[in-house]
């Protein structure tokens, strides 16, 4: 008996969607540029990073009739290509590095670009979401507001080692020493006050230690060379304030030129609340709140959790225009809030979320850890998972939640309605019910209510 002769099947080639493409390797000092055979003699040439040179690049690329390029977004060496080649009228699809891997072998610049190039013929590679340029801006000055703010809690700490030294006990009576207590009585130190009795008179009426705890803080050792530390931290404490009041200033401009989205219909939201909560640290010398829902439509700072400074974070790092994602799903996924499970050959390897450097994310985590004490839906349910999962849990579910609040508030134009706490704890009973009658009549038994009152 003859064996069987197999059938071998034909497969189609990948069929090339982008017949004008290129690809170019970024580098710090040169670019590498791979065109498609046949537009010019010179398949692969190399550009310097000199404005001049990159302006020649654009306009090589076009006199090869290129309409879209792929680069890899390689640290910040990317951008000034970028926004020329936008300039000249070219799509550019910007690729994560993490994303794109070479075949084995050698790894050159010339093999990279070429390599990039031939990936986005066939359409293989997806291009990172990049907010409008206007936006771009925005975020700019967003980041660099963020980047001062940390940098001026650095001489927060070189204030506390100073005083630290000096054995002046300011932090154990002073819950902030950056509040107006502690900055009077260490203004009055560095312009020579001595007495402990004068500089404790300095206390603010809401200060919880009485004036002799602060008395006692204040016995200490003034040695020259703190002293002299403690001037400069002070000193670039107070240049840092300016700097982020300034830039405060450049961000109110700005929001006065942005030029809101057009909107098929007017919203039907309701203008932002002022709300009588304490007043956090490193908020804008403006009114943030309004620029924000002129800009958006919406006023996110209704999420409990969720400030205007949060919001600017938010908005200024995912954009207003929520069709990017096709779904809430993809918006999650997109910010690194959804469990990303590694399965292979039907057993999960990991289990969590994916690791990620989105400032969207580290704002809305961070607003879900200040609802601890939050008397409000959001509230009851970060403590609940809490207490059931524990914190690092309750963190990510709770910001995942405000990241689908906020997603479908720019999408529907709407308000957010805080549903209370009763509200969810009730909601909670009934689907506590609803599981525990569906395991019953899985084992045969049925659920009834009891006619005794239920102890709490």
């Amino acid at each position: 008996m003859a064996r069987d002769q197999k059938k071998s099947s034909e497969f189609d080639a990948l069929e090339q969607i982008n017949l004008h493409a290129a690809g170019i390797d970024v580098g710090a000092d040169e670019i590498y540029v791979a065109v498609p055979k046949g537009c010019s003699a010179e398949t692969v040439r190399s550009f310097a990073t000199f404005t001049v040179d990159l302006e020649t690049c654009a306009q090589w690329l076009k006199q090869c009739q290129v309409t879209t390029v792929a680069l890899e977004s390689t640290g910040v060496y990317w951008i000034p290509l970028f926004e020329i080649l936008e300039h000249h009228g070219l799509e550019v699809c910007l690729v994560n590095a993490r994303h794109l891997k070479n075949v084995p072998g050698r790894k050159t610049d010339v093999l990279d670009c070429q390599w990039l190039q031939q990936l986005h013929t066939y359409g293989l590679l997806r291009a990172s979401f990049r907010p409008p340029e206007e936006l771009c801006a925005l975020r700019a000055l967003v980041r660099q507001r963020a980047m001062l703010v940390r940098y001026r809690a650095a001489h927060i700490q070189h204030m506390q080692k100073a005083l630290q030294l000096m054995n002046i006990q300011l932090t154990q009576v002073l819950s902030d020493l950056t509040g107006v207590t502690g900055m009077r009585i260490i203004r009055a130190i560095l312009s020579g006050e001595r007495n402990p009795h004068t500089l404790a008179s300095y206390r603010n009426g809401n200060c919880d230690h009485s004036e002799d705890d602060i008395v006692k803080a204040l016995q200490g050792n003034y040695r020259r060379e703190h002293l002299f530390a403690l001037r400069q931290a002070v000193e670039l404490y107070d240049t840092y304030g300016q700097q982020i009041q300034q830039c405060d200033a450049e961000l109110e401009a700005m929001y006065r030129d942005f030029e809101p989205p057009h909107l098929p219909e007017p919203p039907s939201t309701q203008p932002p609340v002022q709300r009588r909560t304490k007043r956090r640290k490193n908020q804008a010398s403006f009114d943030l709140a309004a620029q924000l829902y002129r800009l958006a439509g919406v006023d996110l700072t209704r999420i409990d959790g969720i400030d205007a400074l949060t919001a600017q974070v938010v908005l200024s790092e995912i954009g207003l225009d929520m069709t990017k994602w096709p779904t809430v799903k993809h918006f999650a996924s997109w910010l690194g809030l959804c469990p990303q499970n590694e399965i292979t050959g039907g057993k999960v390897k990991r289990r969590g979320t994916a690791k990620t450097t989105n400032r969207a994310n580290t704002a809305l985590r961070v607003a879900a850890q200040t609802l601890w004490r939050s008397n409000s839906a959001l509230g009851t349910f970060y403590r609940r998972l809490r207490a059931k999962c524990g914190a690092p849990v309750a963190t990510t579910a709770t910001a995942h939640k405000l990241a689908r609040m906020v997603y479908f508030m720019l999408k529907h134009r709407a308000d957010y309605v805080d549903p209370g706490t009763q509200a969810y704890e009730t909601q909670q009973r009934e689907r506590t019910i609803r599981n525990l009658r569906r395991q019953a009549e899985k084992l045969g038994f049925s659920l009834s209510p009891s006619d005794s009152p239920a102890v709490s």
